[in-house]
């Protein structure tokens, strides 16, 4: 938890993978991600994301992860042969409270979905209000980044894979305000990939 004012706030925690270079996408565009999949479907990773989803009360996500991702998970929450921690993260997922950004978004036909408009500084100030466990942004990189423009991210969990992607959207761009994090917490996964969390260290008052 976060304190806004000396009132307690919830945490806001984005979470995302990168290459070594710093793509959350490769040359291909949003959809080439399958250099991450090596990385993701380890003991450690799959450790990783049930450790750090186990808080969150509500999932932020872009459009585009959304659909992806109701594509997918609903089915992995009730596969009995899926490994047991994706079964955990797909179950926590589909149970969640899940806001989505969206201006072109019609209906959200996943179950606890509902889809905003709003900014995404406004939308998670919002929230930081209302009672529940910490709100997490599931790798999407231009919500994460809009928050940090906005200094509305308490925590960064990184998943650095070993990859050189060469080209692809990036996470850190030019023009973001300087802020300080500090290391909480690190693990490295059978595949060399290493997971990581930063705290936003912020000034007392």
């Amino acid at each position: 938890m976060t304190h806004v004012n000396n009132v307690q706030s919830r945490r806001v925690v984005g979470n995302i993978s990168l290459s070594l270079d710093g793509r959350t996408s490769g040359v291909g565009g949003d959809y080439d991600m399958g250099w991450i999949v090596p990385h993701a479907i380890t003991d450690g990773s799959r450790a990783h994301m049930v450790r750090v989803t186990g808080a969150a009360t509500t999932a932020l996500l872009g459009r585009k992860n959304y659909e992806g991702f109701g594509g997918f998970w609903p089915a992995v929450a009730q596969d009995e042969n899926a490994d047991l921690r994706d079964r955990t993260f797909a179950q926590w997922l589909d149970a969640v409270e899940k806001v989505v950004i969206s201006s072109t978004l019609n209906e959200a036909p996943w179950k606890n979905s509902r889809i905003t408009s709003s900014g995404v500084g406004d939308v998670v100030r919002n929230l930081r209000q209302q009672p529940g466990g910490d709100i997490i942004v599931l790798a999407s990189g231009s919500v994460i980044r809009a928050l940090l423009a906005e200094d509305e991210l308490d925590r960064l969990s990184i998943t650095l894979c070993p990859e050189l992607v060469g080209g692809g959207a990036r996470l850190f761009e030019d023009g973001l305000p300087a802020t300080a994090w500090s290391l909480t917490d690190l693990s490295t996964t059978e595949s060399g990939a290493i997971c990581l969390l930063y705290d936003r260290v912020r000034g007392e008052g």
